[in-house]
């Protein structure tokens, strides 16, 4: 038998605690709170991913470093790309299937803007309807998780190149041009 320290222990029932509660859930479309008092839809989110992401969040901030869009999208989708969010577009070309229909799972990326001048990505958790999504991001309000946020699709052509993200329940921003969806397998051509 393994014989753990005292905190070993605690950290170990903590995380087989965690891991069965997320579990538990992982096949339900309720909400249900996240770290930090978040509120997420857990219904297109792979548990394990969402976990991981989570920890490295709270790793992170433990250690006072800064939480980016990048590293907690590439955890949390699988999509394993470099360089800033704005490059994530053309670096997926022929690694990584594209489109312009949401999907759970997928890295939405935000064009770069005057305001988002190194772009955005972040995974989209739910497809609300052909218009609607809910999707999971970091550092969209400065060193936070901003989890089951709405966005919508405003594109006149209804091909998700031009959003609003809900910033508040029932408040939404500005316009955003979006590049399309990055799909987590890896392209076949």
């Amino acid at each position: 038998m393994l014989k753990l320290a005292g905190g070993a222990v605690a950290r170990t029932v903590l995380v087989c605690a965690s891991l069965t509660l997320l579990g538990a859930c992982a096949t339900t479309k309720s909400t249900k709170s996240a770290p930090e008092g978040l509120m997420i839809s857990d219904s297109g989110i792979d548990p394990s991913r969402q976990q991981m992401a989570f920890v490295e969040v709270k790793e992170k901030k433990a250690k006072g470093q800064r939480v980016w869009c990048v590293p907690y999208a590439r955890t949390l989708s699988g999509v394993h790309l470099r360089g800033n969010a704005g490059t994530w577009w053309g670096a997926a070309k022929g690694v990584y299937d594209r489109g312009h229909d949401p999907a759970a799972g997928a890295v939405m990326v935000f064009s770069s803007t005057k305001k988002l001048p190194m772009g955005h990505v972040a995974v989209v958790s739910e497809v609300l309807s052909d218009r609607e999504i809910l999707i999971n991001h970091a550092n969209w309000k400065r060193n936070q998780l901003s989890l089951g946020m709405k966005v919508v699709d405003i594109s006149k052509k209804g091909d998700w190149t031009s959003v609003k993200v809900e910033s508040q329940p029932g408040t939404y921003g500005r316009a955003y041009p979006v590049s399309g969806f990055i799909y987590p397998e890896p392209s076949q051509g």
